[in-house]
């Protein structure tokens, strides 16, 4: 990382908008502005106060690229805490495209994936989970995902960690002083009191990381995929819950050949619904292909809604698919509910606990709230359905956390066993760097270019 260089990059999306803008930051942002750019009054941008918007063109030879306004933002009060210049030009593909190759001209580099967030959080403006959580504000696909985003980017994760690590290091500070002033007039911890203060700290990060399950389904959706035979109103029951007619509807079985997907809000949960080829033997090539997708969509899914027909007897397939999803996050739907049962739900009961199986007429939109409130129960458990609940979305987090929590049982074992104390400061050394982790006040420069390649170029 070459954090001295002056970085540019167009900050809008590509294509015709009303505005597009190209953000410059560092030393030479503001001489590579005045440069390039000629305001109606004549007078130079450091002649305005810093944060007015500046009307005028820019300029490639006295030619006029574009009219434009341009904003300076003096550091450090800025995003990346460095001279920042917003160029607000047309937004049309050539307007964008033309001034930032005349920045780049004038001595600016190329800014790669994420690196003006990645500034901010190496000149200390933001810390390393509110950075990640830029990209999941930009990503959020529902109010209450959007919502979780922005508390952690306003720190409330930030602020969690940093009272977990604090409790680390008060149990650090009790050991070191008992390790190096062992016949000093100083409080010495016993066994029992740092056992106690131990067991305090894992459940408070225990607790933590139990929402990381919640949270992972809140930033990437719910992968979600609809199973079942051929014509049992698998597309009928996609189209009910997006309230649109987006599948194919026929009486004919095999109708749907691919997989279709999209996303839906489903009482704030982020799902990725996947409606599948009905699962059949059958000699059509092309349908043998979407059974294949199928089984293999059904594999990877978070949760598997099986639909099965009232008017029709459990057949092999559908005993074949209960025996798969018995020991998986699954929902049994009995559709076309409003016909003559033919179905023996008891051997469903076999498989699938009794509050998961729903009736449901997918056609009449009947029992459909019914499933968007077990898919809720399922998600939420009941303990994490507040927006203002702290929540681990991010899996690296995650992984640090429970890296932390195994430290903290060695630790905790250590203190059972009465070793010494040495060897327990160890275990809560690692503990306080694993949690460092998850902020960034531990993490390796190979670990930063991972997480900020997933960006966008101007972000």
């Amino acid at each position: 990382m070459y954090i001295d260089d002056t970085i540019a990059a167009i900050a809008t999306a590509p294509g015709e908008g009303g505005i597009g803008i190209v953000r410059i930051s560092g030393k030479q942002s503001l001489d590579i502005a005045e440069d390039i750019f000629k305001s109606v009054s004549g007078k130079k941008i450091k002649e305005y106060n810093p944060r007015t918007l500046i009307y005028g063109n820019i300029l490639e030879d006295d030619k006029i690229v574009d009219e434009v306004l341009v904003a300076y933002m003096k550091a450090p009060y800025t995003y990346t805490k460095e001279d920042v210049i917003e160029i607000n030009c047309h937004g049309g593909f050539l307007s964008v495209k033309k001034i930032l190759e005349l920045v780049l001209k004038k001595g600016a580099r190329l800014a790669e994936p994420g690196e003006f967030t990645k500034r901010a959080f190496l000149n200390g403006r933001i810390d390393l989970s509110q950075a990640e959580a830029v990209i999941d504000v930009i990503r959020a696909k529902t109010d209450l995902s959007y919502d979780i985003a922005q508390n952690q980017l306003e720190g409330s994760l930030s602020s969690q960690i940093k009272k977990l690590r604090d409790k680390a290091t008060e149990i650090l500070a009790h050991i070191e002083v008992s390790i190096d002033f062992p016949d000093e007039d100083v409080e010495h911890i016993t066994y029992e009191t740092l056992y106690n203060k131990s067991q305090e700290l894992k459940n408070d990060i225990v607790k933590l990381y139990e929402t990381a399950e919640t949270g992972k389904i809140m930033r990437d959706g719910l992968k979600t995929v609809i199973v079942g035979k051929p014509n049992v109103g698998k597309s009928s029951l996609l189209n009910a819950i997006l309230k649109e007619s987006r599948a194919i509807v026929t009486d004919i079985p095999g109708t749907t050949r691919d997989v279709i997907e999209e996303f839906v809000n489903i009482k704030g949960i982020p799902l990725k619904i996947i409606d599948t080829a009905g699962i059949r033997e059958t000699d059509d090539i092309v349908e043998k292909i979407g059974v294949e997708k199928s089984k293999e969509f059904f594999e990877k899914a978070d949760l598997v809604i099986l639909v099965l027909d009232a008017s029709r007897e459990l057949s092999e397939e559908d005993i074949d698919i209960l025996q798969k999803i018995k020991d998986r996050q699954a929902i049994v739907l009995i559709n076309k509910s409003d016909l003559p049962s033919k179905l023996d739900e008891e051997i469903i009961k076999e498989y699938i606990d009794e509050h998961r199986i729903i009736k449901i007429s997918a056609i009449q939109r009947i029992g459909i709230e019914k499933l968007e409130d077990e898919i809720a129960n399922m998600v939420y458990k009941g303990d994490v359905s507040q927006k203002n609940t702290v929540m681990i979305t991010n899996i690296r987090h995650k992984n640090a956390l429970k890296k932390a929590i195994d430290s903290i049982n060695d630790g905790i074992k250590a203190i059972k066993e009465n070793m010494p104390l040495d060897f327990i400061e160890v275990d809560f050394k690692d503990v306080w760097t694993y949690l460092g982790e998850v902020s960034g006040d531990t993490v390796s420069e190979d670990l930063l270019d991972t997480i900020f390649r997933d960006f966008c170029i101007g972000k």
